[in-house]
């Protein structure tokens, strides 16, 4: 058999160009597909919600691939345990409530788990800015991240949804991009992003469920991006808040929908 160096690019073409069109209008938006992003993508989709994750970067996964200081360790407590298992990532006790899992079979399995159950992932892709309609947010505006990167004047496009999840992470992008609209009030009590505090894991992990709410019509926080608007601390590299944020907001819109 002759390869046909065309038809290789055709396929990527027409397979991706396909995927993308018939994901322009889905009912959940997520920005971020690290771990609380796709747990969240994993419990929606689950329940047979069309949901599209918008990654900026190449690969996913958030900070979770790094671990602690570059050593691909990463620890989970009790609470979330039940998702690990669920994910079906490997994992062995430390001390009593306190479970260690490889950081890359971790973010692999989720990964995997959310893709199977039907969540879109569309990497190298960016949330420039939101769609708000009647004070609601009703869509994303995305544009390929290379363009921002390289301060290229490129319009970008609009997504339309139901609602949205920013699981960007510490700099809560999108609720950021929306403050920056100005005349608009969040969900906090200053009315506006609070910014995240110091790392103490304790406080950080007990807050992270907790600061996981609707932070704007149509618009809801997970992971460090609740922490980050809610003025919660940081809480390093235990991840079993992530996961169960990204399994409340889950709940929580499939409640509205």
């Amino acid at each position: 058999m002759t390869l046909d160096d065309v038809v290789i690019s055709e396929a990527i073409v027409e397979s991706f160009f396909n995927d993308f069109k018939n994901n322009l209008r889905h009912q959940v938006s997520i920005a971020g597909a690290g771990p609380a992003g796709l747990t969240a993508g994993y419990y929606l989709a689950k329940e047979k919600i069309k949901v599209v994750i918008f990654e900026k970067n190449l690969r996913v996964g958030g900070g979770m691939p790094g671990g602690g200081i570059m050593f691909n360790k990463i620890v989970v407590q009790e609470p979330a345990r039940k998702i690990l298992d669920e994910m079906e990532i490997r994992y062995f006790p430390y001390q009593p409530g306190y479970y260690v899992a490889d950081s890359l079979e971790a973010i692999s399995c989720l990964t995997l788990k959310a893709l199977r159950a039907g969540v879109k992932i569309f990497n190298l892709m960016g949330v420039e800015d939101v769609m708000v309609k009647n004070s609601e947010v009703k869509g994303l505006v995305i544009n390929w991240e290379s363009v921002r990167m390289a301060n290229l004047h490129v319009d970008p496009i609009a997504v339309s949804c139901d609602a949205a999840i920013d699981a960007t992470g510490h700099g809560c992008e999108v609720v950021a991009k929306l403050e920056k609209r100005g005349n608009i009030k969040l969900n906090t009590s200053t009315g506006k992003i609070m910014g995240e505090g110091p790392m103490w894991a304790e406080k950080g992990e007990e807050a992270i469920i907790e600061c996981t709410k609707e932070v704007f019509p149509g618009l809801y926080v997970s992971g460090m991006s609740a922490n980050a608007v809610f003025g919660a601390p940081r809480m390093g590299p235990v991840f079993g808040g992530m996961m169960l944020s990204g399994k409340k907001v889950a709940g929580m819109i499939l409640q509205t929908l």
